[in-house]
């Protein structure tokens, strides 16, 4: 019997670095093309800030710079991410999955602006609120893709989540910044790989917090897992049998009790 090896995650900075490298490898194609799309979809921003900044032309050129980036890039760069969450998941995955995010367009575009407006007040107070921010609101991109939230759902749900693990968060920042750095030194090919393997990282260590809460519905995703057998899909929906059948006979005896 195969078993899910995405089950059971633990919300762990090695833990997450572990389970992200394993599947970063584990989809390394599909994953490096989803990146050549958000590079490529990045492009045209990239040109309009390089124009000469004194220029009437670069002011105009900049807004809409600052419009393509808002309206196209930064909802493309999103559901880019929350692919990795697919992959964290081992469910099967589809580059063109990439503009699924245009189902759920302007609820993306908000909860990114709410959140980074959030982060950037924070750190206009000395600092140490928008690092606070930046730990607490981390899940908000995924949990807009992932469970159809507002933003304001959204960054209610992501505080609520990462309650208690914001020194974990911050330490995998912290271990992302220098894996960037390491990657930098190998020139272009070790930045590409760091890069995918952070948000691998990220994207495991938002599933991991759905586990260890018990908020992610497992057998939901076995049945879309490309690994997993009707073996493993029976023995999960059997123990969350067992689980309610227990709670029941708890409620009868809290009733009785009563």
């Amino acid at each position: 019997m195969e078993a899910n090896k995405n089950i059971y995650l633990k919300p762990r900075v090695g833990s997450v670095l572990s389970n992200g490298w394993t599947v970063l490898w584990d989809n390394f194609i599909t994953l490096f093309l989803i990146l050549l799309v958000v590079w490529v979809v990045s492009i045209p921003f990239a040109v309009m800030e390089s124009t000469d900044s004194h220029s009437f032309i670069s002011t105009v050129l900049g807004t809409f710079s600052f419009l393509y980036f808002l309206f196209v890039y930064m909802p493309i760069s999103v559901s880019a991410d929350f692919l990795y969450v697919k992959a964290i998941r081992n469910n099967k995955l589809d580059v063109k999955e990439i503009l699924d995010v245009f189902n759920n367009y302007l609820n993306v575009v908000l909860a990114v602006l709410l959140q980074v407006a959030i982060i950037g007040i924070g750190f206009v107070f000395f600092i140490i609120p928008g690092v606070i921010f930046a730990c607490r609101l981390v899940f908000v991109p995924y949990l807009v893709l992932d469970k159809k939230l507002d933003p304001v759902k959204a960054v209610e749900e992501s505080w609520r989540l990462s309650r208690g693990y914001g020194w974990r968060i911050l330490w995998l920042y912290i271990v992302s910044f220098f894996l960037i750095i390491a990657g930098l030194i190998v020139l272009i090919f070790g930045a590409v790989i760091a890069f995918m393997w952070i948000n691998a990282a990220f994207a495991a260590f938002y599933q991991a917090v759905l586990e260890e809460k018990d908020e992610y519905e497992i057998v939901n995703n076995l049945t879309e897992n490309r690994n997993v057998s009707n073996e493993t899909v029976d023995m999960v929906q059997g123990e969350e049998l067992e689980k309610e059948e227990k709670n029941d006979d708890q409620g009868k005896n809290e009733s009785t009790i009563e």
